[in-house]
């Protein structure tokens, strides 16, 4: 018999909340069966949520993991969205080397600031250290 999970369960097991699944639900990306007026999830869900959370963690729109997860449903094998997800990593690993590069020389900035601040203050003999 195929294992079906509640909301609490799931959530608990995904280390989300119940108000994360519905949500998910709302948006149509996950479609839980119904037992009466009892929402369970299958093992099909909980790997779409994993994936769904895989995503966001990743810095995916929700728009975007909805293509994927279309794709992954009406391509069985995979060839469209492999080639998706592909193009969708390099994309990211662009954006974030970009923001990389902008948070670093962010830093640097701070950094000297700091120390042209701190060779101020040592040359008035005043402490360096944060006023509290």
């Amino acid at each position: 018999m195929t294992k079906l999970y509640s909301v609490t369960e799931l959530a608990q097991e995904l280390d989300v909340t119940p108000r994360a699944l519905r949500f998910y639900e709302d948006k149509g990306l996950i479609a839980p069966q119904r037992a009466g007026k009892t929402r369970v999830y299958t093992h099909r869900d909980r790997g779409r949520m994993i994936l769904i959370l895989r995503g966001k963690r990743l810095g995916f729109s929700l728009r975007e993991i909805a293509e994927w997860l279309d794709l992954y449903d009406s391509d069985p094998g995979q060839v469209e969205q492999m080639r998706l997800t592909l193009n969708k990593a390099r994309d990211r690993i662009e954006t974030l080397e970009a923001q990389h590069r902008d948070l670093q020389q962010t830093l640097d900035e701070l950094r000297s600031i700091a120390s042209d601040v701190e060779d101020f203050l040592r040359s008035k003999g005043a402490s360096t250290e944060a006023a509290e």
